[in-house]
C-alpha cells in the first residue's frame, strides 16, 4: 500500500525522477495523485443544523393574542345591542381603554378605565359589557402571573349612536367624515 509518507518520499527523493527528463509530467501526475488520495480521505460533513427552540416569550406572546381575540369575542358576543357593525366612523365619538384582570375561572376580578376622553357615557357602557361578558374564556395557565391572574387592556372604539367595536375585532375607520 502505498502511505502518503512513501508517496511524498517517491516525489522529492528519487534520483530515477529527477534525473529524467520526464520528471515535470511525472511531477504533475504524482500531484494529481496526491490530491485525489487527499480529496478520498476526506469527507465533507456539513456542520449540524442548531435547533433554535421557540423562546417561551414568542409561545406565550401567540397565545396571548389568542386569547386577547376570543375574550374580544366573548364581549362582542354577550353585548349584541351594543355593537356596531359596519365601519366606525372617520372620526370616533369617544375611545375608551380598559385594564382587566381575569383570574384562572375566567372571572373578571378588577377593572377599570385606564384611558379616556372623559366621555362618562362611553365609560360605563365599556365597563358595564365586560361585567355583562364575565366569565371570559379560561385564561391559558402559562400566561398567568405567580397569583394566578392575568392582566388584560382592550379598546372600545365608540360612534356617535354609542355602539362600540373593539380594536382586537375592529373593522378599518371610514376615511372620511361624512
Amino acid at each position: 500500500m502505498l502511505t502518503r509518507t512513501r508517496f511524498l518520499h517517491l516525489l522529492t527523493e528519487c534520483g530515477a525522477c529527477r534525473g529524467s527528463s520526464s520528471w515535470p509530467t511525472r511531477r504533475g501526475t504524482a500531484l494529481a495523485a496526491l490530491l485525489a488520495l487527499a480529496a478520498a480521505g476526506c469527507t465533507i460533513t456539513p456542520p449540524p443544523r442548531a435547533v433554535v427552540p421557540t423562546p417561551p416569550a414568542a409561545v406565550n406572546s401567540a397565545t396571548l393574542d389568542q386569547y386577547r381575540e376570543a375574550v374580544a369575542r366573548r364581549i362582542v358576543e354577550r353585548n349584541p345591542s351594543y355593537v356596531l357593525r359596519g365601519k366606525p366612523q372617520a372620526m370616533l365619538r369617544s375611545l375608551v381603554v380598559v385594564s382587566f384582570t381575569v383570574d384562572r375561572n375566567g372571572h373578571v376580578v378588577d377593572s377599570s378605565v385606564y384611558r379616556t376622553n372623559g366621555d362618562d357615557e362611553a365609560e360605563g357602557t365599556a365597563l358595564a359589557s365586560l361585567r355583562r361578558a364575565s366569565p371570559l374564556p379560561l385564561p391559558p395557565g402559562k400566561l398567568l402571573n405567580g397569583r394566578g391572574q392575568l392582566e388584560l387592556f382592550e379598546d372600545w372604539l365608540f360612534n356617535d349612536d354609542g355602539k362600540f367595536q373593539l380594536r382586537e375585532l375592529a373593522s378599518p375607520q371610514a376615511l372620511t367624515i361624512d
